[in-house]
């Protein structure tokens, strides 16, 4: 490949990584990109995770083995397998620059810092021959300073071996997979910024709105149970009033807290915060009563916060007789009108819509199993007077 080949290369790999709209699209360009720059049929990026010492495959391109998945979920290798990506970076790049890739062969290393150093690439010699390929070259992924991964490229056997202008190029096609990756995570970083409470790290209103009119789609389609919480934190206007705004935001925090832990009883549930004193949390799926004994919890364990004076808690439920739910907007006001009902009568425990006696709020638990098949349904009517 000529110069100017390879820089059209670079260019359409710098494109496909901006164009892409997630981080795995992102991968998938990249990998893809240097597959196509070094004239491989395989490639592979991969995310050195520290923490677990270990070099994790995030995505496989090209001819792929039978073990080989394009995004793969357990790929994993023990970086002990590979030290030249932690000791090649810590002895030979701790003067500054940026690291060199280096080729191996199915016949053992060619060039690099892996030449004449047992064991360093017997893992690598391993699985190139275990899969047909001939040689490869690995170019360390360094990002904001620091090594991030790698990009491997290999050809098959009985194909050009990889030569030093070949992994000379991987250099520079690894600084633009990083620069395309520090962009991606940017982006992903300002969209959860977008979908996020920044006090409690909750989820917003933006992100309800969105998850709320895919799940009522859902509904529509497959008859998904959707069930909406709606939660008013009481006495936080005289928590910032008395003691400081400071202390308001510690009482939001907690609570938030409290209900993400509540949240996790309901397998995806989307814990959020509304804005100012409103919350809820969003479930798809989860049996309604389920939700109901969640939200419960959820009233016992804001009563028994230090600041605050507990909080009020309104559910709708597209099992429960509300009605048809043809949009989003329909479930939230049920749910916010429940809510208000709480509050009205100072109830300790969730007002559930469509539940309702004619008089006080009540609402139905199962104790040990759905009624007419030997369980007991209990209709308690909520402690509190009214206004």
């Amino acid at each position: 490949m000529g110069e100017e080949s390879r820089l059209r290369a670079v260019v359409t790999l710098a494109q496909g990584m901006a164009a892409a709209h997630s981080p795995r699209e992102s991968w998938r360009a990249a990998a893809l990109g240097a597959c196509h720059a070094l004239s491989g049929n395989f490639a592979a990026l991969s995310v050195w995770e520290r923490e677990l010492g270990r070099l994790r495959v995030l995505v496989n391109v090209g001819e792929r083995g039978a073990d080989e998945e394009e995004f793969p979920e357990g790929e994993a290798y023990p970086v002990h397998q590979f030290p030249e990506i932690t000791e090649f970076l810590h002895e030979r790049w701790a003067g500054g620059g940026e690291p060199n890739a280096w080729v191996e062969t199915a016949e053992g290393p060619a060039r690099g810092p892996s030449a004449g150093r047992a064991g360093y690439c017997q893992q690598r010699v391993a699985a190139l021959r275990r899969r047909g390929r001939g040689c490869c070259v690995v170019a360390p992924v360094v990002l904001h300073g620091r090594a991030w991964g790698e990009l491997y490229v290999a050809r098959p056997a009985g194909a050009p071996v990889f030569g030093r202008a070949d992994a000379d190029f991987a250099t520079v096609l690894a600084a633009v997979v990083a620069a395309g990756i520090a962009q991606t995570e940017r982006l992903e970083e300002a969209r959860r910024l977008a979908f996020t409470d920044a006090l409690t790290g909750l989820a917003n209103r933006r992100a309800v709105d969105a998850h709320l009119d895919e799940a009522i789609e859902r509904h529509r389609r497959d008859g998904a149970v959707v069930c909406l919480v709606v939660c008013d934190l009481n006495g936080l206007k005289r928590v910032n009033d008395t003691l400081g705004h400071a202390v308001g935001d510690r009482l939001l925090e907690r609570f938030g807290s409290v209900l993400s832990l509540c949240g996790a009883m309901l397998p995806g549930a989307l814990a959020a915060r509304l804005g100012g004193d409103e919350f809820c949390l969003l479930v798809v799926g989860a049996p309604v009563d389920d939700v109901v004994l969640a939200a419960t919890e959820l009233c016992c364990r804001a009563a028994e916060l230090e600041l605050g004076e507990g909080v009020a808690c309104g559910i709708a439920s597209t099992a429960d007789p509300i009605g048809p739910v043809r949009t989003a907007r329909r479930l939230f006001r049920l749910a916010d009108a429940a809510q208000y009902r709480a509050k009205a009568v100072h109830a300790d425990r969730p007002v559930v819509a469509g539940r309702e006696g004619p008089d006080d709020p009540v609402v139905q638990l199962a104790d040990s199993g759905p009624a007419g098949e030997g369980g007991v349904v209990e209709r308690r009517r909520f402690r509190g007077r009214r206004p």
